[in-house]
């Protein structure tokens, strides 16, 4: 069950920080001046790790920025500052649910903040929408967006599709085939779960449409950790691209595990985790040339100050895929309010057709998706770049073969 007594020393926190932010804006924060917003995290469990990275410390961050300017600005030019009640979700889809159920029905919040992870967004979605909150289901890659969208008409989709991913690295890998730097042949392995089969199952058409051959390709379980098995079967099996559609754990395992056996391959691509700050330490300072999920244009002034708050704020950088993402939608969520107001209908359609201005550029829904976005980056020289879509402005050259570890 989830804890009363967490739940209370949490919100007690938040309340401080309230309170901390409106003594410094020489203002009081009276319960009816401020806004609740509730989410439910994984604190703890294996998805902690890229809740830690990529989810808590950007909702930390905005709540705080938004506070110290006044609080949330409002249609009729009032400002009222946030109030945060928040759960530990314990990286199980039975405690999410819970704690959306009690965020909604016992502590009655303004707004709900999605948890980190496809699956725990899946999992959130009709609870959602019974409801009636919006859902930014910032984190999540599924090939079933607009069907969600259009099933769940107050969700938000900003993260693309399986397949998008998976044509993007298709893209990158023929490239490269064509200009004689790798051989046709791939080595890969997914996580099986709702992310990992997502993946796959756009890849393997994919690849086999450009003429890729997949002479390994293996599932594991989530939880997995030990991978030696499974990066000898790849190493084994003659690919010049190895492929991982991995959450953290697995990026890292197979990471570590590939350097320990000095497995070389000219491509290797990881999932969630690649484009985490943490993965150059990861890989021992030898992150050069590693490909992942995602990327930033590592150039523009908009990350670039974005990065910098962060980084001040927390102490760390943000991760170079889906951070900056989450912290424009919440942008988003703001800009909306400060346009209709706290009505849950009135805020899904302002999300939905309005146009907003972010950290990373200005964003415009598409049938309730996020569609500029990129799709691979890369390690190089201490930033993650992204370089693909390859035409999109700010995309970096990749480079293949990567350097050996």
């Amino acid at each position: 069950m989830i804890g009363i007594t967490r739940r209370t020393s949490l919100r007690a926190l938040s309340l401080g920080m309230v309170s901390a932010a409106a003594m410094t804006a020489g203002m009081a924060a009276a319960q009816d001046d401020t806004v609740t917003i509730g989410y439910a995290v994984a604190r703890t469990g294996p998805n902690a790790t890229g809740a830690g990275i990529t989810t808590i410390p950007n909702y930390e961050l905005w709540v705080d920025t938004v506070n110290k300017a006044g609080g949330l600005a409002m249609p009729d030019g009032s400002r009222r500052m946030i109030e945060v009640v928040e759960y530990d979700n314990r990286s199980a889809n039975e405690d999410i649910v819970r704690s959306i159920e009690r965020l909604a029905t016992q502590d009655e919040v303004d707004l709900i903040l999605p948890p980190w992870g496809t699956g725990s967004n899946l999992a959130i979605a009709p609870l959602m929408a019974r409801f009636g909150y919006p859902q930014m289901a910032v984190t999540a890659v599924t090939d079933k967006a607009p069907e969600f969208a259009e099933r769940w008409d107050r969700s938000f989709w900003m993260l693309g599709g399986g397949h998008d991913y998976a044509t993007g690295l298709v893209e990158v890998l023929s490239a490269a085939r064509d200009a004689g730097r790798i051989n046709d042949k791939v080595a890969v392995v997914s996580v099986a779960d709702g992310f990992g089969i997502d993946l796959i199952n756009g890849a393997r058409p994919a690849f086999e449409e450009a003429g890729f051959e997949l002479v390994y390709d293996e599932t594991y379980p989530l939880g997995t950790s030990d991978f030696a098995a499974i990066m000898n079967g790849a190493q084994d099996s003659g690919a010049d691209s190895f492929v991982a559609f991995s959450y953290p754990p697995g990026s890292f395992g197979m990471t570590k595990t590939a350097q320990s056996m000095n497995y070389n391959p000219k491509v290797f691509y990881i999932s969630v985790g690649g484009a985490f700050p943490i993965y150059p330490g990861v890989a021992d300072g030898k992150a050069e040339g590693v490909m992942a999920i995602g990327g930033v244009n590592a150039d523009s002034p908009t990350i670039q100050d974005y990065f910098q708050r962060h980084t001040a704020f927390v102490g760390n950088p943000p991760d170079s895929w889906a951070s900056a993402i989450t912290y424009a939608s919440l942008e988003m969520l703001a800009q909306a309010i400060e346009r209709v107001g706290l009505d849950h209908a009135a805020l899904a359609k302002e999300l939905s057709t309005g146009v907003f201005d972010t950290v990373v550029g200005e964003v415009r829904l598409e049938n309730n998706q996020l569609r500029d976005l990129w799709w691979v980056g890369q390690w190089q020289g201490g930033s993650f770049r992204a370089v693909n879509p390859a035409d999109k402005e700010g995309a970096s050259e990749p480079v293949i073969p990567k350097p050996e570890w």
